[in-house]
């Protein structure tokens, strides 16, 4: 499975892409499907998703959000998420940097609640207001190199007024993601081994340099996150192959390796037999 950053790449195909940007970067992109598509993204900005038709299943770590027409989910940057859409679909994401969100709560005059308990990521319904928001921003996508990049800043600034007088939930969100905190090593690696990813990725998704994450996942793991990484995608494998119909392919894919030979191989180098002989046993009629 191919992962997607956005918003430095756009989703490409089977997406048709639209998106607006400021200073060369992507804030505001639409995207239309006519038939299922899946991957992952890894964010690398804070992103309002808008579902205008269709549906849209995103996956962060173990906990999945069903979205459906005129719905919204607000994201945190450095994480890394999956999602299956489907349906006619249509939706806009924009995306906001950390400066961006400071300025905000800076005009607004908003205090600051940092010390209060995080708010639940929660898919929202999109009210009257926020749809004229968002019906607002379509006919730019017709002409973008004529969308001046002070009127975008301004819709930007008009797009969080709408979040925080929409829900408190979502305000709250918002005031929590100015602050930048190191993830929770074990969570992240926990929730994204699966996932192919490189080591360099994980250690952006928890806020760390390399060298850092390196350290404290040796701290916490007595091990090097390669060879951690390997044991739990092979367990998980084995596991797969004894429990489900899965062919040793899909297994291969769904633990996060790319290539089946080495999958193969580093299977048995490990277990002493194939993934493909832990298949044949569990379709082997039992004798009585």
């Amino acid at each position: 499975m191919k992962y997607s950053r956005v918003p430095s790449e756009l989703i490409n195909a089977p997406c048709f892409n639209r998106s607006l940007t400021i200073n060369g970067l992507s804030v505001v992109e639409s995207c239309s499907i006519l038939h299922q598509s899946q991957g992952t993204m890894l964010l690398e900005e804070h992103m309002i998703l808008y579902v205008v038709a269709g549906q849209n299943i995103v996956t962060y770590g173990k906990q999945s959000y069903t979205m459906k027409e005129n719905s919204m989910l607000l994201l945190k940057k450095n994480t890394l998420i999956q999602y299956n859409k489907s349906g006619a679909y249509e939706s806009m994401m924009f995306f906001l940097k950390d400066e961006f969100l400071q300025d905000f709560i800076r005009i607004a005059n908003i205090k600051d609640i940092s010390d209060t308990e995080a708010a639940p990521l929660a898919v929202k319904p999109v009210n009257e207001r926020m749809q004229k928001f968002f019906e607002s921003i379509i006919p730019y996508f017709t002409e973008p190199a004529n969308v001046d990049e002070g009127l975008l800043k301004i819709k930007m600034l008009e797009l969080l007024y709408d979040v925080a007088a929409t829900d408190k939930d979502l305000l709250q969100q918002l005031l929590q993601m100015k602050k930048p905190v190191k993830a929770n090593l074990a969570e992240i690696v926990e929730a994204n081994f699966a996932s192919p990813i490189t080591i360099e990725q994980l250690a952006y998704l928890s806020g760390r340099s390399l060298a850092s994450f390196k350290r404290d996942f040796n701290d916490i793991f007595n091990m090097p996150p390669s060879e951690w990484i390997r044991l739990k995608r092979l367990n998980k494998a084995r596991e797969a192959l004894a429990n489900t119909d899965l062919s040793v392919l899909d297994v291969c894919y769904m633990v996060g390796f790319e290539n089946p030979s080495h999958f193969s191989r580093i299977f048995k180098e490990h277990f002493g037999y194939t993934p493909s002989a832990v298949r044949q046993s569990v379709n082997e009629p039992n004798s009585n």
